[in-house]
């Protein structure tokens, strides 16, 4: 496997649209890298790019030691996985496995003995003899990874591969993929991935580290578990965790005491996030981010919390979703389903108190993160 690096990376097309805007990106040998964000985001650009689908404009990319700018996709040591499985519908599942094998020219015995190999580790020795138009959407999904397996390529590229699938065989094939990825590390053949998905569970369920874009620039590079408890601006913190974080417009003041005004309600900031905020001027106008399973519901009254009223809920089972109007702005709310009052109904009031320990508090003109210690 190799290390790959992407150096000031810029694609612009023809008409003068800039979709990557100088993008730098470390990858680390045998490091399973996501690329997330919403469409539009350019991540399958930059994917395409590394893959020598896309030319590029500016910039470098290095797969190993070597600058991959100008070499053709097949010379460039990188397996594709598409999100259309782009199987030969006239070839046999055996005979798609190892296609590239035979493109290159390898003894027939090496050929036989990795396909045989590719489809034990995939657990499809039985389907060897299908046609791809007898295959399910998971049996089709996991010949293309086959495809991509067998030629021990230095890189892995992955474009929504599960997109087509169906909620219960995404999960599937997501465990299938992160096991595959572990078990080649175990056995002395870490694989170099990168995985774009706009699903940030995949995201989150499957990568060591995850990129968030957005138009084309690098937001966040960090662990899921950064990403999640330490978002560095308000994208990256809105577009990661479900249900998503609750972003809030309110004035910030640090005039004597740290307090928050959220329309025409104020609350008081303990020291847990007080201490944290790095804001220098009297009454900024900041962003509260709390995610919906870091309120708690309060009696009437309690200080430094905020009063709205439920204007809709979602039953889950073992939680409750609370649609709750604060000031004129809807936020979310997840309680326990055994926490759950089934008297907080449509229309009832409702006080919510702010898990200030897992608060944040963005700059609202730079999106930044000034809470972060």
């Amino acid at each position: 496997m190799a290390h790959l690096q992407l150096k000031k990376l810029v694609k612009r097309y023809p008409n003068g649209f800039e979709a990557v805007h100088g993008i730098d990106l470390d990858v680390q040998d045998g490091e399973f890298m996501v690329l997330v964000g919403p469409s539009g985001c350019a991540k399958s650009t930059t994917l395409r790019m590394v893959a020598g689908l896309e030319t590029i404009t500016g910039g470098e990319v290095r797969i190993g030691e070597r600058v991959v700018n100008t070499l053709a996709p097949g010379r460039r040591g990188i397996a594709m996985v598409f999100q259309n499985y782009a199987l030969y519908p006239h070839m046999k599942v055996k005979n798609n496995l190892s296609f590239g094998l035979r493109l290159a020219g390898r003894p027939k015995d090496e050929i036989t003995a990795a396909t045989a190999e590719v489809a034990e580790i995939l657990e499809i020795e039985s389907l060897l003899e299908r046609l791809p138009k007898e295959l399910s959407g998971g049996q089709a999904q996991r010949v293309a990874l086959g495809r991509a397996l067998i030629k021990k390529p230095e890189v892995f590229l992955f474009d929504e591969p599960l997109s087509n699938l169906d909620a219960k065989l995404r999960a599937s094939m997501r465990v299938r993929i992160t096991d595959l990825h572990r078990r080649l590390k175990e056995e002395g053949r870490p694989a170099t991935v990168i995985y774009v998905t706009h699903d940030q569970t995949e995201a989150m369920t499957m990568g060591d580290r995850i990129c968030v874009m957005k138009d084309g620039h690098i937001m966040q590079v960090a662990d899921p578990v950064t990403l999640y408890d330490k978002p560095e601006n308000a994208f990256v913190a809105g577009f990661i965790g479900t249900p998503e974080m609750n972003l809030i417009p309110a004035d910030l003041s640090i005039a004597g005491s740290h307090s928050l005004k959220i329309g025409t309600q104020t609350i008081g900031l303990q020291d847990t996030l007080a201490s944290r905020i790095q804001a220098s001027a009297d009454n900024s106008e900041v962003t509260l981010g709390i995610r919906p399973q870091h309120f708690h519901l309060v009696d009437d009254g309690t200080p430094d919390s905020l009063t709205g009223e439920v204007s809709a809920l979602e039953f889950m089972g073992h939680e409750v979703y609370l649609h709750v109007n604060v000031e004129g702005h809807s936020l979310i709310v997840v309680v326990p389903g055994e926490e759950y009052d089934p008297s907080k109904v449509r229309g009832s009031k409702v006080t919510l108190k702010v898990n200030e320990a897992r608060a944040h508090i963005f700059d609202q003109a730079s999106g930044k993160n000034i809470s972060l210690t």
